[in-house]
C-alpha cells in the first residue's frame, strides 16, 4: 500500500533517535526524546490552501527537521509514518 498525500501534506518516516550522547553516554530507551528528524517519503501536489497558493519545496528523499508535536502518526504494513503539513517542516538537512 502506498500513501499519497493531498494538498500541502508530506509523508515522513522518522529517523532513529540518537542512542548515545556526544560524550559517549548510552541513553536508555525511556529517556530518548521523540525524534524530530525524518526522511520525506511522499509529497502532495500543493495547490490553494486557505486562499494562498502553496508551492511544495521539499521532495522525496529529503531529510528534514519538523515540529516535535506536528502531524498524524499512521501505521501501514507494519511501518510507521507521520503525515504533516509542509509548514510544520522547519528545515532540510544536507
Amino acid at each position: 500500500m502506498q500513501l499519497k498525500p493531498l494538498c500541502d501534506r508530506v509523508v515522513l518516516k522518522q529517523l532513529e533517535a540518537e542512542e548515545t550522547t556526544k560524550s559517549g553516554i548510552v541513553l536508555p530507551g525511556s529517556s530518548k526524546e521523540k525524534p524530530i528528524r525524518a526522511e520525506v517519503i511522499s509529497v502532495g501536489p500543493g495547490g490553494v490552501v486557505d486562499g494562498k497558493e502553496i508551492v511544495m519545496t521539499v521532495k522525496v528523499g529529503d531529510r528534514v527537521i519538523y515540529s516535535k508535536y506536528a502531524g498524524t502518526e499512521v501505521k501501514i504494513d507494519d511501518e510507521e509514518f507521520i503525515i504533516v503539513r509542509q509548514n510544520d517542516i522547519f528545515a532540510t538537512v544536507e
